[in-house]
């Protein structure tokens, strides 16, 4: 029940790989909010966690086995989380930026495109922060966690002062 089929390194490489390929794949789905999610994209993630299970333990199949692959996903997770708040570059990289859907009442069409959104799914989202009109809208940017954020045109431009503050190192 306890002993390892596999060398825990194999389990550990083979959960790192399955981890940065699942993350790589829904990633490159696109920008979607957990309620977003359609029932195909709940069918499609119950499926690769099912048909990946064997790929990161192999024949293992013991309780030691299993529990060193949910704690190299746990540690994964985590560097990922780490490193996308420590740099610029990895935090574009790993969550994306934001993409302006609506610029001054009017689709920007390639990127909905790239985001395969339909202006429809805009309008619904318009809709549920009771704005009629696409003409009412100033800008719209779907945002890195799948959220959509209006900005009517009517919104007042708010300025504040920023406070920077330099550190030195003694």
């Amino acid at each position: 029940m306890t002993s390892l089929a596999i060398p825990a390194w194999q389990i550990i490489v083979r959960t790192a790989v399955i981890y940065l390929a699942v993350y790589g794949g829904l990633r490159l789905m696109g920008k979607r909010e957990l309620g977003q999610m359609t029932v195909f994209d709940l069918v499609v993630i119950l499926l690769i966690a099912n048909a990946v299970q064997n790929a990161m333990v192999g024949p293992d199949v013991s309780l030691t086995g299993g529990v060193l692959a949910a704690g190299v996903l746990l540690v994964m997770n985590k560097a990922i989380s780490v490193l996308r708040l420590h740099s610029e570059f990895w935090g574009r990289l790993l969550e994306g930026t934001p993409t302006l859907l609506i610029q001054h009442g009017e689709f920007v069409t390639p990127h909905l495109r790239r985001e395969g959104l339909k202006e429809s799914e805009v309008e619904m989202a318009m809709r549920e922060h009771g704005i009629t009109s696409v003409e009412e809208v100033k800008f719209a940017v779907l945002e890195t966690d799948g959220t959509i954020s209006f900005i009517p045109k009517d919104a007042p431009v708010v300025r504040t002062r920023r406070r920077i503050r330099q550190f030195r190192r003694s």
